[in-house]
C-alpha cells in the first residue's frame, strides 16, 4: 500500500493536526449576529482569511511538505495556483529550506503574486486559467526533475486541509451544517471525509462559482468532467476539471452543492466588511453567499472562509459594484431648462429626500435647443433600494422625469 492510500484517516487527520499547529494561526470561530438574523440558524464563520499566508492552503501544503523525504525536497518543488496555494508551498519550501517554483495564471492579482515572491519562491507567469498553469508546471518538473505538489488532487494534501474539521469540531461538536468553497475539491474531501468519520449526521455542502462548477457537473456525469470554459470573479476556484484522486471521496461524503453568481458573491463582499470588519476574497465568500440558498433553520451552520488575499484594485471595484446592487449608489439623468436657479431648485429637492450627491455632470449639448433642455446626470447615495424609490418618487412628484442609467463612479 503506497503513501497516498494511507491518508484520509482518522489517525492521519490527527497527525496532520499536530503537524500544521506548527505553521497556521488559532482561527476561532466567529458567530455571526447579521447572518443568524438573515437565515434563521447560528451562523458561525471559520475565518482562514486571517491565517499567516491568508489562507487555509498552507495546511496541505506543510503537511504534504512533511512527509516528503529529505532527496524529494532537495530536488526543489514546483506547483501551480491561482494564488493561495502557491503562497502555501512558497512558506513551506521556506520554513524547510527547500527551492520553490510555482506556475500561476496571468491572470492572478499581483498581490498574490508578490506575496508569493516575498517568501522566496521563483514565480512563472503562464496560461489563461489554473489548468493551463498547472500543465506547465508538469513539463517543468519533468524538465529539472522538481517534486511536483499538487493544489488539490493530492490525498496527503487534503489531509492537510481536512484539519479545519477538526478544528471545527473541537470548538462547536454539535455542528449541523458545515459549507466550504470547493475549485478542484481538496479543502472539501479533507472536510467531508473528517467530518462524517466524526458524526456520520453532519451534512457537508460543497459551493462552486456558478461559472466554475466542475464538480457539480461531474457528480452530474458521474464521473469527473472538464468544462469547455469557466468564467468567475472568484479566481481562487476558477478550475476547469476536478481531482480525479478526490473524486470518489467527494461523491461519497459531500451532500450537495450550491452553486452562487458572481453578483452575489460582490454583496457578500460589503457584507463582511461592514458587519465583521473582514476582508474575504471572493472565493472565501462562496460559503456566505451560499447561506441564503440554503432552505434550513435553527442549525448550527459554519461556513468556511477560505482566503483573504484580494488585491486593492478588485477590493475597489468590488466595493463599487456592492454598493451599486445594494441600491446605496445610483445614477439619475434629469433634463432641465438651461436657466440661473434650476440647478439650485434640484439641489433642495435631493436634500428634501435626504439623498447625498456624490457626482454631478452637466450636459449642455443634449438638445440642439438649450432653452429647451439641458442635462443633469446625478450620482447619489441612498440607504438601500427602499430610499433609492422614495428619491425618484420625490424627483417625480416635483416634476422632473428622472431615468436611472447605469452608474460608473
Amino acid at each position: 500500500m503506497d503513501m497516498e492510500e494511507q491518508m484520509l484517516t482518522l489517525e492521519k487527520f490527527e497527525e496532520a493536526s499536530e503537524v500544521v499547529r506548527k505553521v497556521t494561526l488559532e482561527t476561532k470561530l466567529v458567530y455571526s449576529d447579521y447572518l443568524s438574523a438573515l437565515t434563521g440558524s447560528r451562523v458561525y464563520l471559520k475565518p482562514e482569511n486571517m491565517q499567516f499566508t491568508g489562507a487555509y492552503k498552507v495546511r496541505g501544503a506543510y503537511y504534504k511538505m512533511s512527509t516528503l523525504t529529505q532527496e524529494d525536497r532537495a530536488k526543489g518543488l514546483i506547483t501551480a495556483s491561482a494564488g493561495n496555494h502557491a503562497q502555501g508551498v512558497a512558506y513551506a519550501a521556506k520554513c524547510y529550506g527547500s527551492k520553490a517554483v510555482v506556475v500561476m495564471p496571468v491572470s492572478t492579482p499581483v498581490m498574490k503574486v508578490n506575496r508569493t515572491k516575498a517568501y522566496g519562491a521563483e514565480v512563472v507567469l503562464y496560461g489563461d486559467v489554473y489548468d493551463e498553469a498547472c500543465a506547465r508546471a508538469l513539463e517543468l518538473a519533468e524538465e529539472h526533475g522538481y517534486t511536483f505538489i499538487h493544489p488539490f488532487d493530492d490525498l496527503t494534501v487534503a489531509t492537510g486541509q481536512g484539519t479545519i474539521a477538526m478544528e471545527i469540531f473541537k470548538e462547536l461538536p454539535l455542528v449541523d451544517y458545515i459549507l466550504v468553497p470547493i475549485g478542484g475539491g481538496g479543502l472539501a474531501t479533507g472536510v467531508s471525509v473528517l467530518a462524517k468519520l466524526l458524526n456520520p449526521k453532519i451534512k457537508v455542502i460543497g459551493v462552486e462559482p456558478e461559472g466554475a462548477n466542475c464538480m457539480q457537473e461531474s457528480l452530474k456525469a458521474g464521473h469527473v468532467v472538464t468544462l469547455p470554459k469557466v468564467s468567475t470573479i472568484a479566481d481562487g476556484t476558477a478550475v476547469k476539471t476536478p481531482g480525479n484522486l478526490l473524486f470518489p471521496y467527494i461523491k461519497d461524503n459531500l451532500d450537495d452543492i450550491i452553486t452562487v453568481k458572481d453578483e452575489e458573491l460582490v454583496v457578500s463582499f460589503l457584507d463582511m466588511v461592514e458587519n465583521h470588519k473582514m476582508v474575504v476574497e471572493n472565493s472565501g465568500l462562496l460559503t456566505v453567499a451560499a447561506l441564503k440558498h440554503m432552505n434550513v433553520r435553527d442549525k448550527r451552520i459554519v461556513a468556511i472562509l477560505s482566503g483573504g488575499n484580494m488585491d486593492v484594485i478588485t477590493m475597489s471595484s468590488v466595493v463599487q459594484q456592492g454598493l451599486i446592487f445594494r441600491d446605496r449608489i445610483f445614477t439619475v439623468s434629469v433634463l432641465l431648462p438651461d436657466k440661473p436657479g434650476e440647478l439650485h431648485r434640484i439641489s433642495g429637492v435631493i436634500a428634501q429626500a435626504n439623498a447625498n450627491v456624490i457626482k454631478l455632470e452637466h450636459n449642455q449639448f443634449v438638445s440642439t435647443n438649450r432653452n429647451t433642455a439641458v442635462e443633469i446626470r446625478i450620482t447619489m447615495e441612498a440607504f438601500g433600494t427602499e430610499h433609492k424609490n422614495q428619491i425618484m418618487d420625490t424627483l417625480e412628484k416635483e416634476g422632473y422625469r428622472p431615468k436611472l442609467v447605469r452608474t460608473n463612479i
